[in-house]
């Protein structure tokens, strides 16, 4: 399981700044924000880890918007892979954590 404690911030640069909101109308903020509010969900994403380990998230922003976020953890730095509004099956996992 990940631990958030040695994360030093979030890594945006061009291949990744505006991808969430061009596709699914999630702002990089609102990415962020998901990692500061409670109830958060975390756990490994072993289907998608085959070149770097890689993590979901299962969480809320400020507006209390549901979203899943997949990332990787470089230099100790988040970097968010994609995010979107959670679907059903999400939504029922992350309900059971409340």
């Amino acid at each position: 399981m990940i631990d958030l404690d040695q994360v030093e911030g979030f890594e945006w640069n061009k291949g990744n700044l505006t991808k969430n909101q061009d596709q699914h109308q999630v702002s990089t903020t609102e990415c962020e924000e998901v990692f500061f509010n409670r109830p958060l969900t975390l756990d490994d994403d072993l289907k998608h880890s085959q070149q770097e380990i890689r993590y979901y998230a299962l969480g809320q922003t400020n507006a209390q918007r549901k979203l899943h976020i997949v990332f990787t953890i470089r230099q100790n730095k988040i970097r968010i892979i994609s995010a979107r509004d959670m679907k059903s099956k999400e939504k029922a996992i992350y309900n059971n954590n409340l």
